[in-house]
């Protein structure tokens, strides 16, 4: 028995319901995770003595106990000691703030309320196994923050090196950390592994889509609330920053943070405190800070939109990650890496690729980085016939190229409204209308897409046309 998540090992969902262990085993099939079934603590604890997962979803509550989480607390605990680099995922319809921190000390990485939203379950799961440096190595040590596994993180170009070798010096500290770059260069894993490879590896790495809260939500979501705190606030709410008490809270898209939320980020930043929603009751947090644009915050601080001196809160550290097309020595790396684990997950011969392919792969400009790259291999694994990966089954298409740069500070006489219509037809185009492609392509949530296309009062599929 191996006590080392891999990436084609099943994912663990321990549930009394039979109706929740269904739906979330369709959910997590429809994204390519296979998954195995516990209907009791002692049914998991057999199937851990049984195999390997990469990842465990976790009822808080049973039979014997419907509400108090104590079932649910032990089975993680034991859970933790049998297989201490297995990411546990915590789950229960009768949230609170002490059986979500019980459950963060108890070892699991992060806490999801029921019902739950099936976005949020997926983009967990992955931070959760991302964050395991080496499948199994929570508590690596720095020098290894750079070791090919098979997260995808390859580095064999000189501009990459320099990220790692950055990203080595100050794993460490307790710097903020400012991640910069294009969508899809890979900022979340390197925040992942940053964390990994930190004194906080054992605690919580709690990741925020900036981007895809409702400003309505922020201060919820960040800071928690208390049952009665507003209208629709049935019950206490753990925000972020107390949920990655003592470990990580990764702050990815940044930029899109709104200007009126910005003074109750940076109170929390500076002074450690909040107070949750409906209380007065200050609250204080150890959090290290890792964020993440591919925006010049500089620019928006010209503009009015950022405000300065939260920028310098974030931007202790600032590390610049290069495009896909200008680390092209690991393209073939990361192309080969990619494929072999969708022949994996589809369980598909792996093929090696024609010169002309291996040609078109380093020639293609790759706009939507590292991300595309994974979804184009995806493709390939379902598609090739064999018995090599040749020009055309890549199908790589000028619609994917960049367009030219713009000059500096212009938008090439077209508003910021009418840019973002553009880019969310041509993401509606490229991907046949498939919003989750489509999210991807852009860099962004599908919530976030959604409220996208419902403020240009597009459709998706519909509005393939423009």
């Amino acid at each position: 028995m191996v006590d080392s998540p891999s990436a084609n090992a099943p994912v663990l969902i321990v549930d009394d319901d039979r109706d929740v262990r269904e739906a979330l085993q369709l959910l997590l099939k429809v994204s390519g995770y296979t998954s195995v079934e516990a209907d009791s603590p002692a049914s998991a604890i057999a199937r851990l003595h049984e195999m390997s997962f990469q990842a465990a979803l976790v009822d808080m509550n049973y039979s014997r106990d419907t509400t108090s989480g104590v079932e649910g607390l032990t089975l993680i605990a034991e859970m933790a000691r049998l297989r201490p680099t297995l990411p546990v995922i915590a789950m229960t319809a009768w949230a609170n703030i002490e059986m979500a921190v019980g459950a963060m000390r108890s070892g699991a990485r992060d806490f999801i309320e029921k019902p739950w939203q099936n976005a949020r379950v997926l983009a967990v799961l992955e931070t959760v196994i991302a964050a395991v440096p080496g499948r199994g190595n929570a508590g690596a040590a720095t020098e290894d923050l750079g070791s090919p596994d098979d997260t995808g993180l390859i580095a064999q170009s000189a501009s990459m090196r320099r990220v790692l070798d950055e990203l080595h010096a100050v794993a460490g500290s307790d710097a903020s950390i400012l991640l910069l770059g294009e969508n899809g260069t890979g900022k979340t894993l390197l925040a992942s592994r940053l964390h990994g490879a930190s004194r906080r590896a054992q605690a919580p790495f709690v990741r925020v889509d900036v981007g895809g809260l409702a400003p309505t939500l922020f201060e919820s979501e960040m800071f928690g609330h208390v049952r009665g705190a507003f209208t629709d606030a049935r019950k206490d709410r753990v925000g972020r920053f107390e949920m990655a008490d003592g470990g990580t809270l990764f702050l990815d898209e940044i930029g899109n943070l709104p200007l009126e939320q910005q003074p109750k980020l940076l109170r929390a930043i500076e002074d450690g405190q909040f107070e949750k929603l409906g209380t007065s009751l200050t609250r204080r947090v150890d959090v290290r800070l890792v964020s993440a644009t591919n925006a010049s915050l500089r620019d928006l601080v010209d503009e009015g939109r950022f405000r300065r001196d939260l920028l310098y809160r974030l931007n202790t550290i600032e590390i610049h990650i290069p495009a896909l097309r200008e680390r092209c020595e690991d393209i073939l790396p990361l192309a080969q890496k990619a494929l072999e684990r969708s022949c994996r997950r589809y369980n598909t011969p792996a093929l090696p690729f024609s010169a002309a392919a291996e040609r078109a792969l380093r020639e293609h400009a790759w706009p939507g980085n590292v991300r595309e790259l994974e979804h184009t291999m995806e493709r390939v694994a379902l598609l090739a016939g064999g018995p090599r990966v040749e020009v055309e089954d890549l199908r790589l298409t000028p619609a994917q190229s960049p367009a030219p740069p713009l000059a500096s500070g212009t938008l090439g006489g077209i508003t910021l409204e009418s840019a973002e219509l553009l880019l969310l037809r041509q993401a509606l185009q490229t991907s046949g209308g498939n919003l989750q492609s489509a999210a991807e392509q852009l860099g962004i949530t599908r919530q976030s897409l959604y409220r996208r296309l419902e403020k240009h009062g597009l459709r998706g599929g519909d509005d393939l046309a423009g």
